[in-house]
């Protein structure tokens, strides 16, 4: 039985709590509003940003997708991808300063990014590689902010959906230069690296990503949005995924990412 109006106001409730200057983590859900389900956690995410645009987030202008190399899945526990929303005041480009104390963990990723010119829509499923591909105007190298808002992670507490529901860790985005020729790489063979304080803490490649290709990401999450009959609007930017797994960071800290062809982007803390 999907979650009441009711169930998903008290999850979303508990949800927030994770966030803000008086932030505490999260752990489960009381049973009856805990997501039995993707759907019902879908349900959930899309409430819970509802209520962080109108606290001042800013609109959702994007996607994150969690989970989509065979690190970050054995990493998490999980064995198939998911997304979560971007908010528009959490996007930077090139460089991003972040206050350390507004996250309960924060950690990084080393990601691919694309931006749409042209809609995805949910009409014209099943997508696929090809067809997702004319609608990218731009991919970037990014860093992916995430912040560990949970009891314990790390023992799957409070588990997967919870965290689908609470954005799966997503906290912001800082956008490397825009390449707007980038059919002429192999993103597959782009190569990537993370630093922090000038020290290499992990490399990975664009094939790293779902099945061989960064825009199969692209195209799993078309296809995701369009089997609830959703659409990816231009201008969606996406984060396909990381091909290094989740460093955590501390107060004091720089770092920076790099990809073969896409360019740079720091963040500092």
């Amino acid at each position: 039985m999907s979650l009441s109006p009711e169930a998903i106001e008290e999850g979303v409730a508990i949800l927030r709590r994770g966030r803000g200057a008086a932030a505490v983590a999260i752990g489960e859900l009381p049973t009856h509003c805990a997501p039995s389900d993707l759907a019902d956690a879908m349900r959930l995410q899309r409430a819970l940003n509802r209520r962080l645009t109108q606290e001042g987030l800013g609109a959702v202008v994007g996607s994150k997708i969690g989970c989509t190399t065979r690190v970050m899945q054995e990493y998490l526990g999980m064995t198939h991808p998911c997304s979560g929303a971007i908010f528009q005041s959490t996007v930077r480009e090139l460089e991003g300063r972040f206050d350390f104390g507004t996250f309960l963990h924060v950690g990084v990723e080393c990601e691919i990014a694309a931006v749409l010119n042209a809609k995805l829509s949910a009409a014209d499923a099943p997508h696929s590689m090809a067809s997702v591909s004319r609608a990218v105007e731009s991919v970037h190298a990014a860093i992916e902010i995430v912040d560990d808002r949970y009891e314990d992670f790390v023992r799957r507490i409070p588990g997967w959906k919870t965290w689908v529901a609470d954005n799966f860790f997503g906290a912001g985005v800082v956008l490397g230069p825009p390449q707007t020729r980038w059919q002429s790489l192999d993103l597959a063979d782009v190569r990537g690296v993370m630093r922090i304080n000038g020290r290499e803490v992990g490399a990975g490649y664009g094939r790293d990503i779902i099945n061989g290709h960064p825009l199969e990401a692209l195209a799993w999450i078309a296809n995701d949005f369009s089997s609830r009959g959703e659409d990816l609007p231009a201008g969606w930017l996406v984060m396909l995924g990381s091909v290094v797994q989740t460093k955590w960071v501390a107060a004091g800290d720089t770092v920076e990412v790099e990809l073969e062809g896409l360019g740079a982007a720091r963040a500092t803390f």
